[in-house]
């Protein structure tokens, strides 16, 4: 949340340049609240789990969120059952048909990041949602999948398939430390990491309307701002649960799968101990940040949102 200080004040400017939310008194006093309103896409097979993540640290924040969930509107979940869909999600096409407007939106990876973008069911759609995002949306924070898909409808980034799986806990620099959603981010820190494609970061470079905030020298750029587009993509999965590494390894090993140990996960790469989680204050951080940023630059009356 931001602090209040004297225009004149040395403080008030040398905070400001440090990254610290500082607000003027005149400004204070003519900031109108209301609930921030945001949406979760979610595009994961288990929804009720990555509800649960993303709900966790958004709900962390001491604003008051009204967090609503949307579905893709003809893609049925084989692994969630239907009445908690029908009971709690919306389609896409009936939020879109209501004309109403968010403060926030939140696009969820999913497991089809081999395909082709053109091949994924859904993806004619998903196309409609990303342009949506620009007239009903004030910021849109694009997740794994869900950020390499928005990132290559606005700018063509490509993305590539690795030989192996990235799958870990990777060291990563804080390449904008100055930026606005990584106030508190240490110099570098560890983020968790599951995926078989990657954008390179010779690519991003091509791309000037694209900045780079995280990025590793292992596993490449983590997290992206799209200003024009008002939007964040972030590759990697700051929302994950202490376990939810193991349950990918886990699962893999008891299919048969050949999966390597997760990098820099178990203590001593013993899978039999149980792993720490050393990312989740950056989680939080991160993601507070967004949240506050959102706050302080969103429309009161949500209908100029977009406008």
């Amino acid at each position: 949340m931001p602090i209040t200080l004297p225009n004149d004040l040395p403080a008030y400017d040398i905070l400001s340049n440090e990254g610290v939310m500082v607000m003027s008194p005149g400004r204070a006093a003519t900031q109108d609240i209301r609930p921030l309103r945001i949406g979760l896409l979610n595009l994961m097979p288990k929804k009720i789990q990555t509800e649960n993540q993303f709900a966790r640290l958004i709900g962390a924040t001491p604003l008051q969120i009204d967090f609503q969930l949307i579905r893709m509107s003809d893609h049925d979940s084989r692994n969630t059952a239907a009445d908690h869909m029908q009971s709690f999600y919306r389609r896409f096409c009936d939020v879109e048909a209501t004309g109403e407007k968010f403060d926030g939106l939140i696009i969820t990876g999913a497991p089809i990041e081999q395909l082709p973008f053109e091949e994924v069911t859904y993806w004619d759609e998903l196309t409609r949602v990303f342009d949506w995002t620009q007239t009903h949306v004030h910021s849109t924070f694009g997740v794994c999948w869900g950020a390499m898909a928005m990132a290559w409808h606005f700018h063509g980034l490509p993305k590539h398939d690795l030989p192996v799986k990235a799958f870990g806990c990777y060291r990563h620099e804080n390449r904008a430390p100055s930026s606005p959603y990584l106030r508190g981010f240490s110099d570098d820190l560890l983020i968790p990491v599951s995926r078989w494609t990657e954008v390179r970061a010779e690519d991003v470079a091509a791309i000037p309307a694209l900045e780079t905030l995280l990025a590793s020298d292992e596993v490449g750029p983590c997290l992206l701002q799209d200003s024009g587009h008002r939007a964040l993509y972030v590759f990697n999965h700051f929302e994950y649960d202490s376990t939810t590494l193991k349950e990918e390894y886990d699962r893999d090993v008891a299919s048969g799968k050949g999966i390597a140990l997760p990098v820099n996960y178990y203590p001593d790469d013993d899978p039999t101990r149980m792993p720490a989680n050393r990312w989740r204050s950056h989680a939080h951080l991160l993601y507070g940040n967004w949240v506050n940023e959102i706050y302080q630059t969103t429309e009161f009356d949500m209908a100029r949102i977009g406008s």
